[in-house]
């Protein structure tokens, strides 16, 4: 039947047979029939040199005239070259999204939309906003905030010399009024324009020990260490396994598999947001064996002091390296990475094998793929190799340490 031919009644009188059919309505709108007499319209229709289907409802809920209405708007949305299937969702989202149009309103939505943020980098974002954007834009409607309003809280923070918060602040204002745009109740994001408007921090360097011989004087000052035993064991497994100092500080001890030799930290406890495996030497195993009697009913591996609830502090280790006599210019938490890095690319191990320890991003999504599937079985080696380097310093053998042979 012609689609110019389609009638109410041929409509209402079609009856489901062995296999679906369609009745043409015209100008891409059809109605399909189902074998259970089930009646559904659907049009057909391009974009972008694509062909789409848009699915228009459910006879006889929609009659045949609201059929054609909706493909009429839906053709109108396609000479402005939108697409009526995006059109419809943006629109159910818009249904579901607050009223409420002021700047906090939407930050918070985006906050709680952003469940795929490690916790800790959640809570900071939200109270960065709290404390730094919202007292002033909180209340404006967000489509009416300018460049000029950012940048004038932007340089509040960076008046007070918070370089990197600064930047910080900007990324998550930046993100908030793109999450407004494709919300749709944002046309630009005003920050777009502050590129190069504000100071940028220098890049980070962590005081790190990487000459031999003072790394055999660290090993053997963490030895001798005499406070809390907790703190010893955080000491002597830092250099071993050489993780970020939140991760180690945070280490649970069901992460922790020492029939296998190794250490599963999760993806949300992880900087780059991917699961990470750290094989564990010898070393590093008697130094968990040892402190399992004492924390190991608890959940974690360095419980706080206060609270066993509760990791131990971020400063626990960098305070017990000032006790050890090293300033802040000479070692810290962060800088047993940099120490590691340095001395087994002097030993000759592979940079895709180092790199992958340290849990650096990989941007190369198949060198990535490959890095997860191949380097463990290297990785575990180059681990024990340096345990073992770190003794032969620790008990000052002397010899050419970097050309120690990979076992």
């Amino acid at each position: 039947m012609g689609a110019k031919q389609l009638t109410d009644m041929a409509v209402r009188n079609a009856k489901g047979k062995e296999r679906p059919y369609k009745l043409a309505a015209g100008a891409g709108l059809y109605l399909q029939v189902m074998p259970n007499g089930a009646r559904y319209w659907r049009m057909k229709y391009r974009i972008d040199g694509k062909e789409k289907l848009l699915s228009i409802g459910v006879y006889p809920e929609v009659s045949m005239r609201e059929a054609m209405e909706k493909r009429d708007a839906a053709r109108l949305a396609l000479r402005s070259n939108k697409d009526p299937s995006e059109e419809r969702q943006l629109a159910k989202l818009k249904s579901k999204l607050s009223a409420d149009t002021r700047f906090e309103a939407i930050a918070l939505e985006w906050w709680d939309s952003r469940q795929d943020l490690a916790p800790t980098t959640r809570e900071k974002a939200k109270w960065m906003l709290e404390t730094y954007a919202f007292p002033w834009l909180g209340k404006r409607q967000i489509a009416e905030i300018t460049t000029v309003e950012v940048l004038a809280v932007l340089r509040r923070l960076e008046s007070q010399d918070k370089i990197e918060s600064t930047q910080r602040l900007r990324q998550i204002c930046g993100q908030v009024f793109r999450y407004a745009v494709a919300t749709g109740r944002l046309d630009r994001d005003p920050t777009g324009a502050l590129r190069g408007a504000l100071k940028t921090a220098k890049n980070r360097h962590y005081a790190a020990i990487t000459d031999p011989a003072r790394v055999g004087e660290l090993m053997r000052a963490i030895e001798g260490y005499t406070g809390q035993f907790t703190t010893l064991c955080a000491l002597k497994l830092a250099p071993l396994v050489f993780t970020r100092p939140g991760e180690l500080r945070k280490a649970e001890w069901s992460e922790f598999d020492l029939d296998r030799g190794q250490w599963n930290i999760p993806a949300e406890k992880m900087k780059m947001g991917v699961a990470h495996v750290v094989p564990l030497s010898r070393q590093a195993i008697a130094v968990l064996t040892d402190l399992k009697p004492l924390t190991g009913k608890g959940r974690y591996v360095f419980p706080s002091i206060r609270s066993a609830r509760d990791p131990m502090s971020e400063n626990t280790v960098n305070a017990a390296l000032r006790r050890l006599g090293y300033g802040t210019d000479d070692m810290t938490g962060h800088g047993f990475r940099s120490m590691a890095s340095t001395l087994l690319h002097e030993m000759g191990w592979t940079s895709d094998a180092i790199e992958r320890q340290l849990a650096h991003a990989e941007r190369n999504p198949i060198k990535a793929a490959y890095n997860r599937a191949e380097h463990l079985p290297e990785r575990r080696k180059m681990m024990q190799s340096w345990a073992d380097y770190l003794d032969k310093l620790r008990m000052k053998q002397r010899g050419n340490h970097l050309k120690l042979v990979r076992q």
